[in-house]
């Protein structure tokens, strides 16, 4: 299939199902049989680094090349090298790696918001094609754009993760997440806002849970 079909979540399903690497390989920009979708898996592909490695995975076990159909020596020596990569790096995970496996479900999670698929697949306009107006967005501002979006999003599900079943006060996430109170507060009000959370004042100290969540 073309590189641009290859979705972000069949990248982290990989990961999830034990594989120590993933090489993603698309023909050259200017030669895609789709007009522009090695350009979609440019930045599907960097949107996947920058989610893997906030969850703590080495970027280096994804890999994205441009190899054409005539380059079969190319795609034999990226295979292997990529290949001696793993090796170096190791395994990915043990079957007992609770940690990584629920990261993986949060980013999984992250990749199925509408917001960050629309920006994915706007990428290529925002940055490298100007609008009408001959605006554009620099490459840089853009991923910083998009880390904080990440940094942001994956905060709130491991809030509502830990919410789903309990009342927390902030100062109780604040202890779960190493994150300031101060902090967890504002991400409460803003999800309060937007119906995604609830709370009850107990003892002058108001605890949160999931919208629509219950006590075990």
């Amino acid at each position: 299939m073309c590189s641009g079909r290859v979705d972000p979540i069949f990248i982290l399903n990989a990961f999830e199902e034990g594989l120590d690497g993933v090489l993603v390989a698309g023909c050259h920009p200017g030669d895609c049989h789709y007009l522009s979708g090695n350009y979609h898996a440019k930045y599907k592909i960097l949107f996947t680094k920058k989610l893997l490695e906030k969850i703590g995975v080495d970027t280096a076990r994804l890999r994205l090349e441009w190899v054409s159909a005539a380059e079969g020596r190319k795609f034999a020596d990226v295979v292997s090298e990529f290949t001696e990569d793993i090796k170096r790096l190791g395994v990915l995970r043990e079957n007992s790696d609770v940690k990584l496996k629920e990261s993986l479900t949060f980013a999984k999670e992250l990749c199925s918001d509408f917001r960050l698929r629309w920006i994915i697949s706007r990428a290529r306009d925002l940055v490298e094609i100007k609008n009408a107006h001959g605006e554009q967005i620099p490459e840089e501002k853009f991923e910083k754009l998009l880390d904080n979006f990440i940094d942001t999003e994956l905060i709130k599900l491991k809030i509502l993760h830990l919410i789903e079943n309990q009342r927390l006060s902030a100062e109780e996430i604040s202890q779960v997440l190493s994150i300031p109170t101060d902090k967890i507060m504002e991400y409460l009000i803003g999800m309060t806002d937007d119906h995604l959370v609830s709370f009850q004042v107990e003892d002058s100290s108001a605890r949160f849970i999931k919208e629509g969540g219950g006590y075990k």
